[in-house]
């Protein structure tokens, strides 16, 4: 289940969050940079005013990366009654360890996430030593705010490491960062537990500004109560549809748009030869799927079937190791993209182009119906698609 985080400035803006569907409230003075921090008698006061309807969770702020100013800057914000604690991880930190090691008592008794920054080179083997630790999750967010943001410093098959490093240490995992509107279907594909948001609450006025209530809802309808089930690694497109993704769906009329994506190029590990495992090779990549249109004219994310869809699965299922056939590579991409219940044809060409000897490939076309029955049984909305 994935939930939004909202993040507010007080015991107003939490309400206003509250109001529009926000599953968990946390803490920021986006006036402080990227993790400012309000004050304790804030936190206390949202609380307060809260009173136990959602989770509430606070930043630590730019604490000085030294275990001692760490530890109080935890037991000072611990008193004021949050749920969670947020603490930055602001690398190079001295010593990560001695951090941890210094926290680990409090972590005891009082809930700690450790905040990881993309456009800061997070080291990722962090992940085990913050579960001994006992921190009870991790997210990944941006410390320059107004830039590039996480899917811009990030693409997906990174992004779905770090989930999984999450789930193998069973740490809460979190994803944020100037995160927008059509962030969002992207990022549900890979089952986070928390999408973080500000800057996308705002409206016009940006992250400085006040949250606004239409803001919140448009960003809450895009998040379905229950996101998704799916196990861990698991890709499943069909999570948008079937969990309140574009409901509205042709019923017999079979009315079809396309998305396609033409002239990718990505370096794949892919060959038949042994010499061919040594490195990667320039593949290009030409998808155009068929999908059922919805019976309302497009407004927001809700409505259409995203592109970036079709580019994130090419990219996972290329992530996902060395594939000795290029038709392989065809029907796996095929494959997870009629996961999609909106998907009903795929088209697939996938051409090597350092052959040496001009450009060699396949083209593929799939329908629902070619499904094999013993990938499509068992599929319900809560169902994986695995590469």
């Amino acid at each position: 289940m994935t939930r939004m985080l909202a993040s507010v400035g007080d015991r107003g803006e939490a309400e206003i969050a509250i109001a529009g569907g926000a599953d968990i409230i946390d803490l920021k003075d986006p006036s402080r940079g990227a993790f400012g921090a309000v004050d304790p008698a804030t936190v206390r006061d949202t609380v307060i005013a809260v009173a136990g309807r959602r989770p509430v969770s606070a930043v630590l702020g730019e604490v000085p990366m030294q275990p001692g100013a760490l530890a109080d800057a935890v037991a000072a914000m611990a008193e004021a009654g949050a749920d969670t604690l947020k603490l930055g991880f602001f690398f190079p930190a001295h010593d990560p360890d001695a951090i941890i090691r210094a926290l680990a008592p409090l972590a005891r008794r009082q809930k700690l996430i450790a905040v990881l920054f993309a456009d800061l080179a997070p080291d990722l083997a962090l992940l085990p030593r913050l579960a001994a630790g006992g921190f009870v999750g991790a997210m990944l967010d941006t410390a320059a705010k107004g830039g590039a943001g996480l899917l811009e410093q990030w693409d997906l098959p990174a992004l779905r490491r770090f989930v999984l490093g999450c789930r193998e240490q069973h740490l809460l995992c979190g994803l944020a960062g100037g995160l927008e509107a059509p962030d969002v279907p992207r990022l549900l594909v890979l089952d986070p537990d928390v999408l973080g948001f500000r800057s996308a609450l705002c409206g016009e006025a940006g992250r400085a500004g006040p949250i606004e209530p239409a803001a919140v809802r448009a960003i809450r309808a895009l998040i379905p109560p229950q996101a998704g089930q799916a196990g861990a690694g698991a890709v499943d497109y069909r999570l948008l549809a079937a969990r309140g993704y574009a409901p509205d769906l042709p019923q017999g009329t079979g009315a079809t748009d396309r998305v396609f994506v033409r002239d990718l190029v990505l370096p794949v590990r892919i060959g038949a030869y042994s010499r061919e495992r040594s490195r990667p090779q320039r593949v290009r990549f030409a998808v155009e799927a068929s999908v059922l249109r919805a019976l309302r004219p497009s407004q927001d994310m809700r409505d259409v079937f995203s592109y970036d869809l079709i580019i994130d699965a090419i990219r996972m299922v290329v992530d996902a190791g060395h594939i000795a056939l290029v038709e392989t590579l065809a029907e796996r991409i095929a494959d997870t993209l009629l996961a999609h219940r909106r998907i009903v044809r795929v088209a697939v060409q996938v051409e090597k182009l350092d052959l040496g000897v001009g450009m060699a490939g396949v083209a593929i076309e799939r329908n629902r119906s070619d499904v094999a029955p013993a990938r499509s049984a068992g599929r319900g909305a809560g169902g994986t698609v695995t590469e």
